[in-house]
Parts: C-alpha cells; structure tokens; sequence
C-alpha cells in the first residue's frame, strides 16, 4: 500500500533537525531520520573535563622556587606532591646533562659528532654564516649558546657553512640542520619560518619537541610557554599601561578634539 505522504514529500524541508509538527509526522512515517541527539549536554561535559583537568595540573611547569612561594595557597599534600615530582625531573636532568655548550666542529669531525652521534638521540647544528652582517646567523648563534646551557641532555653543534659545505650560498645562513638516527629529519633554511631576527628561545623548544628530544611535558618547555602566556594577559586590551590607562588617555584626547 502507497505511503499516503508519498504526495506530501515535495515540500520543502528547510530544516530536518527543526521541533516542528510537520517533522514529528515525516518522521514517524520514516520520510526523514529521527533527529540527533542535542550536541549541548557532550560540550558542557568536556568544557567541566577541561576544566577539572587545567586545575589538576595548575602546578605543571613551576619549578621548585614557584612551587614554595604558594605554601599558603595550596594543599600541602598536594604541593609536597608536586615537589617531590619536580626534585625526581631535576635529577633526572642533570643525570643526563653530558653536553652542556654548543660543540664547534670541523668537517672531519663532523662523521663522528653529528651522523654517527644522533644514532644515540637528536643532534641539531647550526651552519653559521662566515660575515659578521648576517643578523640572522649572531640571533641563532646567541640562541644556540643559551639552548645548549639549558638543554644539557641535547647536543648541539655549529660550524660555519662552506667548510661544511664546498660553495654554501651565503643567502641561506643560517641553516639548521637536525639529525636522528644517522640522517637528516629537519633542514631549516635561514630563520624566515621561525621568527627572522625575532627568532626567541620558545621556537627553540618547538624545535626540540618535534624532532622528540624533549617532550611536550618537559618542565623547562611548560614554564617558557606558561611565562609567555601572562605576557600576552599583561599586553592584551584592556590590561596594564597600554591597554588601560594609556588608551583611556588618547580617548581623552580625542574627546578634547570636539569641545
């Protein structure tokens, strides 16, 4: 027997998923699938899971000095928790800190220092531009220096790009090079794609946590980011000088403008 809807399904439907009488009916009579369940209830479970998570791990990154400065604010169960955690990382770290300054290597050397040492863990090297106007190549440079002091557990080279490399353009220094288990995974080629001149220490860190020598989770990671998080909050609208004061003053100026 026909459907007697068959004659009606040339309607227009301008919302199947609307609570209207005519698709309770369409529905009913199979023309159009039941609608979804509301997506409202699953968005406010993960907004509260998101929430309850960020509390939980409010300490990650601190290190221990950060750590004592909130005795009075929280748990102490839960600080001393934490600490413990942090002293086990820093041991950790310095157990493995067998590097600690960038290696300046020649190209005999270069077989053993970087292809045959990534076979143990990530090696990064700077091909370094052999003119002192190269800005690029004295920011990474400085970067390597501090990268190196902080990332002891990770090796880093440098070596000045044509006696790498017989007839290396000038234009592409500095170039970053990083290699894992004996070959090259990264090349970097001048800093362009990572901050130019403005290249700063947490691009570094991106660095390592690709190339996986470092994790995402590494302390040293966690408290440069959540550093550069309250910056933006100090310089965002409407927060400290310039977002407060300072444009309240040119409001004021420009009220001046129409008296």
């Amino acid at each position: 027997m026909a459907n007697p809807l068959d004659q009606r399904i040339a309607v227009p439907i301008d919302d199947p998923n609307a609570d209207t009488e005519w698709n309770d009916i369409l529905r009913k009579h199979g023309v159009i699938p039941e609608k979804p369940p509301s997506p409202t209830p699953m968005i406010e479970e993960a907004i509260l899971e998101g929430r309850r998570l960020a509390h939980e791990n409010r300490l990650e990154g601190k290190d221990l000095d950060e750590l004592d400065e909130l005795e009075d604010e929280e748990d102490g169960d839960f600080l001393e928790k934490y600490r413990q955690k942090r002293m086990q990382e820093l041991s950790a770290l310095k157990t493995k800190a067998v590097h600690g300054s960038v290696y300046p290597i020649s190209k005999p050397e270069y077989s053993r220092e970087v292809t045959e040492a990534s076979k143990n863990g990530p090696v990064f090297v700077n091909l370094t531009s052999s003119l002192g106007t190269n800005v690029e190549s004295r920011v990474l440079s400085e970067l390597w220096k501090k990268a190196a002091m902080e990332y002891g557990d990770v090796k880093f080279c440098e070596m000045r790009a044509e006696k790498a490399i017989e007839n290396y353009p000038e234009r592409n220094c500095p170039t970053i090079l990083v290699y894992k288990d004996g070959d090259i995974v990264k090349q970097i080629v001048t800093l362009a794609t990572v901050g130019g001149v403005r290249m700063k220490m947490h691009n570094i860190d991106n660095l390592l946590v690709e190339a996986g020598a470092v994790r995402d989770t590494d302390m040293r990671v966690l408290k440069r980011r959540r550093q550069a998080e309250d910056n933006e909050e100090e310089t965002a609208p409407g927060r400290g000088i310039r977002g407060g004061t300072a444009s309240r003053s040119r409001d004021d100026d420009d009220d001046d403008d129409w008296d």
